[in-house]
């Protein structure tokens, strides 16, 4: 029996990436930690945003097109993400999303207090408090390692098919099932973030990929050797997966579940400091090899983007 320790990354769709960026860095106060193109569509951004290092299980990556068109969420996605902030600083994220005019709710799930609120581009979020996890050491504008985000707390899984999908959690991912409440089941991993996964139990119409939706979640393998494992023990599951695809930052395999929900499961390393350093990560645009021969034409057709301070 495999066990995945969490999420890994979770990837969206978006719209104008200068909206994007001024949200996720300059509202929420995630570092910009990759900047680089996406590899299957190099002539759109990949933008990653996470927590100081980059860390697994904080990291949210977008593919921006502007003037692209509004998506549905609905079965088939990850409905709502969900970050982790630290214990008694509620209070502050719901002033900073007011000075923003970011409209947001309160509700309660498994005896938390959630704020849920939306992007610029429609994609569901919110903010819970959480004792695990590491400090974000990243400072931002007035988002400081005390009140920053430290990652994901988890997701709200949409499927058209709940019960297959809460199998696939437990029986391929090795989640294990802690609770019901309402509408929601949930399971966790053993990581201490990105590790508390809500399944909405009633069946969802289908999603329709586009701006505001969640294009797919990612599962953490520790290292290569990990990953081939998890390959081999997908496919035994009788889940049609993809070959290793190498992604620069990490090596990335991908199955449908029988709720329509596409999975990746990702490797740890090597990280997002290879090619750039600690310091520097995030401020150059970064290319795979077989890219850098078109840097000038990418670099020409992409839209400008810069990380502002806000506040």
């Amino acid at each position: 029996m495999k066990k995945t320790e969490g999420i890994h990354h979770i990837t969206a769709i978006v719209g104008h990436p200068q909206e994007n960026v001024d949200f996720y860095a300059g509202i929420l106060g995630l570092r910009l930690v990759k900047k680089t193109v996406n590899f299957d569509d190099p002539g759109t951004y990949h933008l990653y945003f996470g927590n100081d290092g980059g860390r697994p299980g904080s990291i949210i990556t977008f593919f921006p097109w502007a003037n692209a068109y509004q998506g549905k969420i609905g079965g088939g996605q990850v409905g709502v993400t969900t970050y982790a902030i630290p214990t008694g600083k509620i209070g502050y994220w719901e002033n900073r999303l007011e000075k923003f005019n970011i409209q947001f709710t309160r509700a309660e799930r498994f005896g938390e207090t959630y704020l849920q609120f939306e992007d610029f581009h429609g994609l569901k979020l919110e903010l819970v408090e959480r004792v695990d996890g590491e400090v974000n050491n990243w400072t931002f504008g007035d988002v400081t390692p005390d009140v920053a985000i430290m990652g994901f707390g988890g997701a709200i899984l949409y499927s058209v098919d709940p019960e297959r999908t809460a199998v696939t959690l437990q029986d391929v991912m090795g989640l294990e099932k802690i609770g019901e409440e309402g509408d929601i089941v949930r399971f966790k991993s053993f990581g201490d973030i990105g590790n508390i996964i809500d399944i909405k139990k009633s069946a969802m119409e289908r999603g329709q990929m586009g701006v505001g939706t969640v294009h797919h979640i990612a599962w953490r393998a520790k290292d290569d050797e990990d990953h081939v494992d998890w390959q081999r023990f997908v496919a035994d599951n009788d889940y049609g997966v993809t070959a290793v695809r190498d992604r620069n930052y990490f090596n990335a395999i991908y199955f449908r579940e029988h709720g329509e929900i596409l999975f990746e499961i990702a490797t740890d390393p090597p990280g997002f400091a290879h090619d750039e350093s600690y310091e520097t990560m995030g401020q150059e645009l970064k290319l795979p090899e077989q890219y850098e021969q078109y840097r000038e034409r990418l670099t020409n057709s992409l839209i400008p983007i810069k990380i502002r301070e806000l506040d």
